[in-house]
């Protein structure tokens, strides 16, 4: 059985993907050239928009494709395969092309978020490993997005990883949850792999440890006096934990010179005794120390403590942000949407289903969005044929694909397309952002959004619309399906 540090990604697949591999070898389809979208169909908790997430760990997965023998032997055991598929996977590496969204942009169903060229086997052994890191990351990224704009302003900790369904959630978790706006996480490992900034002060068996709750703030403000958040709910909130730690700053921080400080609540009536401890520090002349909470926050929990008058600063959101609890699977599919001959001709396919919002948009094809002149805000996305050309300089009169009476005249406007070359014949050709300059563009981008679509609730429905030649394509294939 291999060890963990042994494992090869490349196993990480479906096994119809080896069964078809195996098929497309025999039947004389290896080198088909395939067009597959990844895409999602609903936003997770009927939110008005996704945050993209996961690319850099899918560049990682094809830079490093590769059978190992003993990978080979373990197929071979399996008595399906062929001897000449068997070799071919020997040497089997990505030669194909992949575009996709950068990390952190916000994205809306039906839209390809990543677009995969390449030769039928190559193409369908990736499925599986590339809509799980896209699907996880962008499900925790949108989740933390949901949170981190709930907070106002204020900062929000990612504190999951004792609740993460696993080690590799737990750290590429909360790299998602940078990206979607959190400032920084807990699990220390993620900021030794990712450089996600962590950091943490004590839990409550700190306090139990000492033979007074005093004893233990007084002990820590001299150990860490420029770190001092002190855990004040071992006991008794406002009787002694607040009391005891602004004894502990008196005593300690002041003839210092320290001002800064803080304080953190894991339970109780967080707005009740957040407004207490907040009068009680400023009365005592600690108008600096910060107040953190935590304990089973959401969006909707930090939204109803601010709406109570609050007083807080920090939030550590743990659960119910590193497994999305709320709603915990994104949704992503790996849908085929065109072929392609030896002569370079593609042809577009189509999947068709009695759920109307189940058939695809097919072709190969370039998504833009539309940035008002004017207020710099996003109007619409809109999805074309990959050799189809925009003018942004002249009107444009676009229609829900859905509802085709239903149209909006786009004007003074600039068209920003989406997907970029992220790898061209198997070579990577796209160089990533730093972590911190990948959450900086997710900000960005979010801000160029309506409030009207940032609303949790009842979101206003933003404009994804096909150009008329893509809509008439896939008409035409709805009419004269096979």
């Amino acid at each position: 059985m291999k060890t963990e540090e042994k494992l090869n990604m490349t196993m990480l697949c479906d096994f119809y993907e080896l069964t078809m591999g195996n098929g497309y070898f025999e039947s004389g389809y290896k080198d088909r050239i395939t067009y597959f979208d990844v895409f999602f169909r609903r936003v997770p908790d009927d939110g008005g928009f996704a945050i993209a997430a996961g690319l850099e760990q899918l560049i990682d997965y094809i830079e490093n494709l590769h059978f190992s023998p003993e990978d080979i032997a373990y197929l071979r055991g399996r008595n399906l395969f062929s001897e000449e598929f068997l070799s071919y996977l020997e040497d089997f590496h990505f030669t194909g092309d992949i575009y996709a969204m950068p990390e952190g942009t916000p994205v809306f169903p039906r839209e390809p978020m990543v677009i995969v060229r390449a030769k039928a086997i190559e193409a369908q052994l990736i499925e599986t490993f590339t809509l799980l890191t896209i699907n996880h990351q962008s499900l925790i990224a949108t989740k933390a997005n949901r949170i981190a704009r709930a907070a106002r302003g204020r900062t929000v900790l990612e504190f999951g990883s004792r609740r993460a369904q696993g080690a590799d959630a737990a750290i590429i978790g909360a790299r998602a949850a940078y990206i979607g706006g959190v400032a920084g996480t807990a699990c220390t490992i993620s900021d030794q792999i990712y450089g996600v900034p962590a950091g943490g002060t004590m839990a409550h068996a700190w306090v139990q440890m000492f033979d007074s709750e005093y004893d233990a703030f007084k002990t820590y403000c001299q150990i860490y006096p420029h770190n001092a958040t002190l855990l004040v709910d071992t006991y008794n909130t406002l009787k002694s934990g607040v009391p005891n730690a602004i004894r502990a700053f008196n005593e300690v921080l002041k003839p210092m010179g320290i001002t800064k400080c803080g304080i953190r609540l894991d339970s109780g009536d967080m707005a009740y005794l957040t407004r207490k401890a907040r009068k009680m520090l400023d009365e005592a002349g600690w108008t600096e120390c910060q107040i953190s909470v935590s304990n089973s926050l959401d969006e909707y929990l930090i939204q109803d403590l601010l709406l109570q008058d609050a007083k807080i600063d920090l939030f550590g959101v743990g659960e119910r942000m590193i497994t999305a609890k709320s709603e915990p699977v994104f949704g992503g599919v790996y849908k085929l949407a065109a072929v392609e001959d030896q002569q370079g001709n593609i042809t577009p396919k189509i999947k068709i289903s009695e759920n109307v919002e189940k058939i695809t948009i097919p072709h190969f094809k370039k998504v833009y969005r539309f940035y008002g002149n004017d207020t710099g805000k996003a109007i619409a996305d809109y999805i074309t044929v990959y050799d189809e050309t925009l003018d942004d300089t002249k009107d444009l009169e676009i229609f829900d694909p859905s509802a085709t009476w239903k149209k909006k005249t786009v004007y003074n406007f600039t068209a920003r397309p989406l997907l970029v070359p992220v790898f061209l014949g198997g070579k990577r050709v796209y160089d990533s952002p730093s972590l911190p300059e990948i959450q900086a563009y997710c900000r960005q981008q979010v801000d160029t959004l309506w409030d009207e679509v940032k609303r949790f609730d009842n979101p206003h429905s933003y404009y994804v619309d096909l150009s008329d030649r893509l809509w008439n394509i896939q008409q035409d294939l709805l009419r004269n399906r096979k």
